[in-house]
């Protein structure tokens, strides 16, 4: 038996423009995305019993089929003229319908698990196209660096020499579903019409540019997001946003220290999720 054990980072968007809708009815986006250093930990075996077989064991996370890790890996067994069977385990750190891409992110994980285990060499490129048709944000963890990403968010180029900083995250233990914010969503004519930069030398640089075209859809049917914002800052983050659809929220702190006694005291005081995260 043939195993490997992988660490499958989280995401957070530095900015979110949602440019249109598209005919094909998905919206043409620009994000900023940046991994961070919260990750579901995804083992991944090679057996002999014939099959793809998921296990998670958290709530609103399917075991089969329906699990994008199984789809994945149903990918590259066709690719494959190895016979075997594939066990996958997914130890789930990251909070579920959360707006920190961990389903995708464990997709990606295990795309590029298995093309090592199943000896396929296929290439970052092709791995990515195989990617996006499981989900839009996969090709930006198997890219696995800070990306401009724009398309629905396959279309990647690396922003370079971005700071390194501490955050936390914040999830006030509700789900949101991605679907029914876009579908919520009223475009405004000058949607994605700003210029982003693409240095990002300091934490301040970095909150200067922080918006989420999503963030007043969610908002509206969740006020905690907009609470957790200025809890944030008042605990000393140089800026605060919500990732993605939400509802999670991360706000942008000078220092570890500083980070991970803000993501103490929102856990102990609010029993919400809460992590102090450097980036990646």
């Amino acid at each position: 038996m043939k195993t490997v054990r992988l660490e499958a980072p989280a995401k957070v968007n530095y900015r979110l423009d949602v440019i249109r809708k598209r005919p094909d009815g998905y919206h043409e986006l620009r994000m900023i995305m940046q991994r961070v250093g919260l990750c579901d930990v995804i083992t991944i075996s090679l057996v002999e019993e014939p099959g793809i077989r998921v296990r998670c064991g958290r709530d609103g996370v399917p075991d089969g089929p329906g699990n994008i890790a199984w789809r994945a890996a149903d990918a590259l067994l066709q690719l494959s003229s190895v016979q075997t069977g594939i066990e996958i385990d997914i130890d789930k750190r990251i909070p579920v319908a959360a707006g920190l891409g961990g389903g995708s992110s464990d997709c990606a994980t295990v795309l590029m698990g298995l093309n090592d285990l199943l000896g396929l060499d296929l290439s970052r490129e092709r791995l990515m196209e195989i990617g996006v048709k499981l989900g839009a944000d996969v090709p930006f963890f198997i890219y696995r660096q800070t990306a401009l990403a724009e398309g629905i968010g396959e279309r990647l180029s690396a922003v370079d020499a971005v700071s390194p900083v501490w955050m936390v995250l914040v999830n006030p233990n509700v789900h949101v579903s991605t679907a029914w914010v876009y579908q919520n969503l009223q475009l405004t004519s000058d949607s994605g019409t700003h210029i982003i930069p693409r240095f990002y030398g300091s934490i301040d640089e970095i909150c200067a540019v922080l918006h989420n075209d999503l963030e007043s859809v969610t908002i509206s049917a969740h006020p905690v997001i907009g609470e957790i914002k200025e809890l944030l800052v008042a605990d000393g983050a140089r800026g605060a946003l919500m990732s993605g659809s939400g509802p999670t929220v991360f706000g942008l702190f000078p220092d570890e220290a500083s980070a991970r006694r803000s993501a103490g005291r929102l856990a102990v005081e609010r029993g919400w999720f809460a992590a102090a995260v450097a980036t990646l």
